[in-house]
């Protein structure tokens, strides 16, 4: 389809009183980002971001900091009166701005998240086909209560006589199926042209841009519609914190199906967290309550176990994550092992066959290949080189109160456990710091370093003791 006729308008001024939130509504997440910004994404499938024009208005510079990054342009209603107004505001953008109006306009609402471009190309073409004034995508869901409905000249005809919004509808329309979607294609010029004719006259004093579809009509202009061919959620906005949930999880088991699609395999899908930007390779293995969340990556052949979230975190081929770790915007190498209990934090960069065992916390801390903490360590803006051995307990002390230091550790040191590394410091190659030790100096390659005070046995102490406890009572 040619795009270059079509700009995009996207609906994300409203306020979703039902959803009893202080949040505007597109900000809202389903599938792990904004209502909005899947709606943006669907959009930009079709046209560049330089198209796409959001309409914003409650708290407006909330919704522009969350979709700025996109690239789409914003155009401020400062009063929510309706659809229609929306339009109107538009109208008024193009304008004062003299940009000239595109010739067709695909209007879509921030709060449909699971619309795809697929059912978009197929709107536009079809209007274009059609040679319409306006066309309307519908949908017809298993109960249309609630939803205005779609009134065609005869069922066979793509002809659109009215929408009829649900308090309107007669008693012989109630049984209606097919509902208006809220997703349109108009010609411009002639939406534009009776925008000054819509009214107020209704139950919420508002201007209503499904009302143009009979103004259209009245003017013997082409109104037509589509129904969607895809499932029913794909076209279905949320109003309430149950419905976007149940959008939410029809976007995760769409995401889910897709993954196994591609050789994923995913034990009881039901059970995971996936986002919708998540991306795992062939023959990776995900075990039953796994959250993979944001811009997380998975290479081939990993195995997840349960009970892990992974945020924003990159895994290389191979990667072995034992149950009940927690990582977030970290980067980890090929063959890497990690828990179960680990956490790593972001700045983490853990290298090829390194291993990171149970209750091992690290942060800004970069892991040579082969290298292993296997158990209850600390390492914070720590950088150790490949093969490193950290005793149980050993930790980095990288905070002195004010200010963060780092530690570096050199390929084939051993440090002994229980052994504190006061930063900022500095450990050689193949050098040893012996278990219990404190460590304030630098430590030079091949030494042994030792920082604890010399053992001494006291043969007889303890008799001695529980005697003078006697002569004391």
């Amino acid at each position: 389809m040619e795009t270059s006729s079509f700009g995009i308008a996207i609906m994300a001024a409203g306020k979703g009183t039902r959803l009893n939130s202080a949040r505007p509504k597109v900000l809202h997440e389903i599938g792990g980002q904004a209502l909005l910004l899947h709606v943006i994404a669907a959009a930009r499938s079709l046209v560049p971001a330089a198209q796409i024009y959001c309409i914003i208005g409650h708290q407006a510079e909330a919704v522009r900091a969350a979709a700025s990054s996109t690239g789409v342009h914003f155009v401020l209603q400062p009063e929510q009166r309706g659809t229609g107004h929306a339009m109107q505001q538009l109208r008024r953008h193009f304008a004062a701005s003299g940009q000239p109006a595109p010739e067709n306009l695909l209007v879509l609402s921030g709060d449909v998240p699971l619309i795809q471009p697929a059912t978009l190309q197929a709107l536009c073409s079809f209007h274009l086909a059609e040679r319409a004034a306006m066309t309307i995508l519908t949908a017809v869901p298993p109960n249309p209560t609630g939803y205005g409905r779609v009134l065609r000249t005869a069922d066979a005809s793509p002809e659109v006589q009215a929408i009829v919004e649900q308090k309107a509808l007669t008693p012989a329309q109630l049984s209606a199926p097919e509902i208006n979607s809220g997703i349109y294609c108009f010609r411009t010029s002639a939406l534009f042209s009776h925008l000054d004719s819509l009214s107020t006259n209704n139950a919420h004093g508002e201007l209503y841009l499904t009302d143009v579809a009979a103004l259209l009509v009245a003017h013997r202009e082409r109104v037509v519609a589509l129904r969607s061919s895809g499932p029913v959620e794909e076209v279905l906005g949320a109003n309430t914190i149950e419905e976007m949930m149940h959008l939410d999880a029809a976007m995760r088991l769409a995401t889910a199906r897709r993954l196994m699609a591609q050789g994923v395999t995913i034990f009881r899908p039901e059970t995971s967290v996936i986002d919708a930007t998540v991306q795992i390779g062939p023959d990776t293995i995900l075990q039953p309550f796994v959250q993979l969340l944001g811009n997380t990556r998975i290479g081939s052949n990993c195995r997840i176990g349960s009970y892990n979230v992974l945020e924003n975190t990159q895994l290389g081929d191979n990667v072995l994550i034992r149950p009940n770790c927690v990582i977030a915007d970290a980067i980890i190498g090929d063959d890497a092992k990690l828990g179960p209990f680990s956490h790593l934090r972001p700045g983490s960069q853990i290298g090829p066959e390194a291993h990171i065992g149970n209750f091992v916390e690290t942060k800004n801390a970069k892991v040579g290949r082969g290298s292993k903490a296997n158990h209850l360590a600390y390492l914070g803006d720590a950088t150790l080189g490949s093969n490193v051995n950290i005793g149980a307990g050993a930790i980095t002390c990288n905070y002195d109160g004010e200010k963060k230091h780092p530690t570096t550790i050199g390929s084939g040191a051993f440090i002994g456990s229980n052994s504190t590394l006061v930063a900022p410091i500095t450990i050689g190659d193949t050098a040893y710091v012996a278990a219990a030790s404190c460590i304030t100096e630098e430590v030079p390659a091949e030494s042994l370093a030792l920082g604890r005070s010399r053992q001494v046995n006291k043969p007889g102490w303890v008799s001695a003791r529980k005697q003078s406890t006697k002569r004391c009572d």
